[in-house]
């Protein structure tokens, strides 16, 4: 068991098939992963199991575990006792001493649960993270809106404006916290006040994308209110909705409809191949909108986290 030596492993370690395997050469290059963050256990040259950490950027800590394979056709008890020791071992080598492992994140079929060779494959890897601590944290839909689908018209109830500063935007976002429906919102409110919980985001996600912070739109009513916002931006891989909230007051009117064909139109202008967003499989509201938006569940997102 041991970390890649470089780029020159890449095809071993791509050996066990995933989603992010096309991507793995770009993120080194990136520095968003380290040949030091990327594990195998090997036997007689086999690849058995592998795991992986990514981060946003050059010099950061790794932020997701986001690859944990087996080689699915070991024996059961057996593939399972090797991704244990696997990640046992990688964590040792690679994280700070007593510091929470990042959290988990795995992308899966959207019917994971009804395929019986995936559902085993998929519960396999959540039984190797439980054994080393880890529990379900959420399941999230994974979405896709495509050119092919129409670009929705302009809003007739709600005035769009450009965000003028981080602070307007901050405090817009500290209130829609309140009785939101996303785990990882909630979750932050258990440690942190709203506002501290409003900074993190913006610091940690939003103010990182070098995508035009003119995209970002606040909506408001005719006279001036502002009832939510949304975020289109560009990741690393994708043109994505960052953020979309409606503020408490002004729920329950359909005005998520509204926010989400702004944010959709300004990526689609920008002529994206595709726009990705995810929500919560709990968060039924958002989900619903993004139905009626056009966008396709394509992918789920299993995150587990230690606590």
């Amino acid at each position: 068991m041991r970390p890649i030596t470089g780029r020159e492993e890449l095809d071993l370690f791509s050996q066990l098939p995933y989603v992010l395997n096309e991507e793995l050469g770009d993120d080194l290059a990136g520095g968003r992963r380290r040949p030091e963050w990327m594990w195998v256990a090997l036997r007689d040259g086999r690849l058995l199991a592998r795991a992986a950490w990514w981060s946003r950027s050059a010099g950061n800590a790794p932020l997701f575990l986001d690859i944990l394979d087996i080689d699915d056709s070991t024996s059961g008890s057996d593939r399972v006792d090797i991704g244990v020791r696997l990640l046992h071992t990688a964590m040792a080598a690679t994280l700070p001493d007593g510091s929470l492992p990042p959290e988990y994140s795995r992308f899966v079929p959207p019917d994971w649960r009804e395929n019986a060779v995936t559902r085993q494959a998929v519960e396999d890897r959540m039984t190797v993270l439980g054994e080393t601590g880890a529990r379900l944290f959420v399941e999230r839909l994974r979405l896709e809106w495509s050119p092919d689908s129409p670009v929705p018209e302009p809003s007739r109830r709600l005035v769009f404006r450009p965000v003028h500063k981080g602070g307007e935007l901050v405090a817009l976002m500290a209130s829609a916290l309140d009785g939101t429906l996303d785990a990882h919102g909630r979750d932050d409110l258990t440690r942190m006040s709203v506002h501290e919980a409003a900074v993190r985001h913006y610091e940690d996600e939003l103010a990182r994308y070098t995508s035009p912070r003119d995209w970002w739109r606040i909506a408001t009513l005719p006279h001036g209110e502002p009832v939510g916002f949304v975020i289109p931006a560009r990741n690393d891989y994708n043109a994505i909705i960052a953020y979309l909230a409606v503020l408490p007051s002004h729920r329950g009117k359909g005005y998520i409809d509204d926010l989400l064909a702004e944010g959709t139109r300004v990526l689609a202008a920008q002529h994206v191949p595709r726009i990705r967003a995810s929500t919560d499989v709990g968060n039924v509201p958002m989900a619903n909108a993004f139905q009626r938006a056009g966008y396709v569940n394509f992918e789920r997102e299993i995150n587990m986290t230690w606590s």
